[in-house]
């Protein structure tokens, strides 16, 4: 086996899961990128840019509207293109086609087969890390993203993040990535991304496919 490390990771879930946080700390962590005696940049990308629209919180690759469909669709299969073709190096994913899914689902009722999309991604090797709170804790995690988020009005019904995450929950189910759990109801990001390296390191994840 190479001793090249190129993991694929995609993380998923509801707002206040951190998902960003521990994507940061996977890029980063020796035992999933190696060691580094410099910082450098390797990829981490996420389907939740609002790239579509030429102002502040607007539309992307997961709540794009109708008229909007073909766009979305080529800007998965050029994603999907370029992963083939750097298949030899590592990607981390904050939000990829199963938020796309809910939010479609949620919003216009329409739900996207996007097995096209899970066959490509499974023979790269990629992995999908469900990241989890219970509904208690969405609360404590709101009050810490408050002190820094420049849109709190989007943590206002929590409810809503309850609801999202259950229907993920569902959604996560129906893929056919290898897939893991993780409960952030502690809030404890470090102790999560040791949770995923050994599970990346027991199932063979951090290798080429």
């Amino acid at each position: 086996m190479s001793g090249k490390m190129c993991p694929k990771v995609i993380l998923e879930g509801t707002r206040l899961t951190f998902k960003t946080d521990i994507a940061f700390a996977l890029n980063e962590h020796p035992r999933i990128v190696g060691p580094r005696k410099y910082r450098y940049h390797s990829p981490l990308i996420s389907a939740e840019w609002c790239a579509f629209t030429n102002f502040p919180w607007g539309r992307g690759l997961i709540n794009f509207e109708p008229q909007e469909e073909t766009q979305a669709m080529e800007t998965y299969h050029t994603w999907l293109r370029l992963f083939e073709l750097q298949r030899y190096y590592s990607w981390i994913i904050d939000r990829f086609h199963i938020s796309t899914r809910m939010y479609q689902l949620q919003t216009h009722g329409k739900d996207y087969d996007f097995r096209w999309i899970e066959d490509r991604l499974n023979a790269l090797g990629f992995r999908l890390i469900f990241c989890t709170r219970t509904p208690a804790s969405f609360e404590a995690a709101r009050t810490e993203r408050l002190k820094v988020s420049g849109k709190p009005s989007q943590y206002d019904d929590l409810n809503l993040f309850v609801r999202e995450q259950e229907l993920l929950r569902r959604l996560v189910t129906e893929s056919c990535l290898p897939r893991l759990e993780v409960d952030l109801s502690d809030n404890n990001v470090p102790q999560a991304v040791e949770q995923i390296a050994d599970w990346l390191e027991q199932t063979g994840g951090l290798w080429a496919k």
